[in-house]
């Protein structure tokens, strides 16, 4: 088929819009829906890309065999554009299939796992730049060392996000491949957690025999039908991979050793704070020396690693005043960045605005989230994020916030937001969830700076 257009549903998603700047960059006529604009998609429309933001099948490439649809599983089965283009008879394909299409081409170094991948694939994806080797790279975020959520080069070797959701990481069959984490999530998709080890379990069957496959370890997978060989990562327990030597440096960083099969790479430090990206330096590491990177490239790299923005991302910590967004949305995550924020601010006082993600989540991990949330010293709770779901009869914030069990919380709305931040100027402020929590980033600078 002679491709011309890609018409992007759903455009300004993390994953989907790294797609509409790949094939932008291919010289294809790109364009795409997206129910609300954003900072995203502002860049999007900046680098030629059209954007609309209601409904209107009139936007859609008339060229219907010059024209590959892509779409996120987020959109609503009924959405007027997705009912028009398989009606017309339109080519399209989930985000999922897109991704697996381009991968297969090329050599595919994948990280998965219900959280640490964001982090975990872009860390991978600069060592493997630093390292003067290069890659394509799929991002789950924005990396900050180059601004995008999508890397290019002549390399042959593409570092992809391993999305678990959808079960859209069975789209891919990596030569290497990393699992961060197995927690239960997603249970709108998967019923339990038995059946999220399952896909996980299954995706690990689809590294090739050839190439490897790095487990966290303490994960439990039916690694029967791996024919790739297995090793095992952790953040300090002696394995195939681990750190040791851990020492607390300026600004909440580590210094520290990787040790390894073939040796030890000493005197180890990651550019950002907090030691769960210690853990997650020794995950990228781990599968950039199976791919062959020299160790002192790898030590150049981790230490020039400047993060991913809303992941663990310290916006303000000056003046007085502290201020860090993340991108955090399940209880486990909640609990390693609550933990990772008292280890870089000792003696202050942590004020948490968190906006659960999803009326599922809400409802399946009511008890997990107000544990985790009750390490906090104060909790602004925001409206549930609804994401693609119908709101579920009974299941709102109030769930988690009659279960946490800290005195000082509040149930507020985003336009209460600045006025609380206001009020509690004199802790370290973190906000935490997936949702439009992100454009309140801004507003809570100003006002920190303003009063600092």
């Amino acid at each position: 088929m002679d491709l011309k257009n890609v018409y992007l549903i759903g455009i300004g998603g993390i994953g989907m819009s790294a797609l509409a700047r790949y094939f932008n960059n291919k010289g294809l006529h790109v364009s795409g829906y997206d129910r609300t604009p954003s900072t995203l998609t502002r860049k999007l429309e900046a680098e030629g890309i059209r954007i609309h933001y209601e409904s209107n099948i009139s936007e859609i490439p008339q060229d219907i065999p010059g024209t590959l649809v892509i779409y996120t599983p987020a959109i609503p089965e009924n959405f007027e554009e997705m009912a028009y283009i398989k009606g017309q008879g339109y080519r399209y394909c989930k985000r999922s299939r897109a991704l697996g299409e381009i991968a297969r081409g090329q050599e595919c170094l994948a990280v998965s796992g219900t959280h640490g991948k964001t982090t975990t694939s872009t860390l991978l994806a600069h060592i493997l730049t630093q390292s003067g080797e290069g890659c394509n790279a799929f991002l789950g975020g924005i990396s900050k060392n180059y601004e995008s959520n999508l890397l290019l080069s002549r390399s042959s070797v593409l570092v992809a996000e391993a999305d678990e959701f959808d079960r859209s990481f069975l789209q891919l069959f990596p030569k290497l491949a990393l699992v961060t984490a197995t927690d239960a999530d997603h249970l709108d998709i998967y019923d339990n957690h038995q059946q999220v080890i399952e896909a996980f379990s299954t995706f690990a069957s689809q590294v090739d025999g050839s190439g490897a496959l790095v487990i966290k370890q303490g994960i439990k997978l039916n690694l029967a039908n791996v024919e790739a060989r297995i090793y095992r990562y952790s953040y300090d327990s002696p394995c195939d991979f681990y750190a040791s030597d851990i020492t607390p440096i300026e600004g909440g960083r580590f210094e520290f050793t990787i040790n390894h099969p073939a040796g030890r790479i000493e005197h180890c430090t990651v550019g950002i704070p907090g030691w769960v990206n210690v853990e997650n330096a020794v995950g990228a590491s781990a599968l950039a020396l199976l791919h062959g990177v020299a160790p002192v490239r790898i030590r150049e790299a981790l230490a020039s690693f400047k993060g991913v923005c809303r992941r663990f991302d310290i916006r303000v910590n000056e003046g007085g005043a502290a201020y860090v967004d993340d991108y955090a949305h399940h209880p486990a995550e909640l609990a390693a960045s609550i933990s990772s924020i008292r280890n870089i601010f000792p003696g202050r006082k942590i004020c948490g605005i968190f906006q659960p993600h999803l009326y599922t989540r809400t409802r399946d991990f009511a008890d997990e989230f107000a544990e985790s949330l009750s390490k906090l010293d104060v909790l602004g709770l925001l409206p549930i994020y609804p994401a693609r779901e119908e709101p579920i009869e009974g299941v709102t914030s109030e769930m988690i916030y009659k279960k946490v069990t800290i005195g000082d919380k509040h149930l507020i709305q985003k336009e209460e937001i600045t006025d609380f931040v206001h009020k509690h100027r004199d802790c370290c402020i973190v906000t935490l969830g997936a949702g439009d929590i992100d454009r309140f980033v801004g507003p809570i600078e100003e006002c920190l700076k303003e009063l600092s």
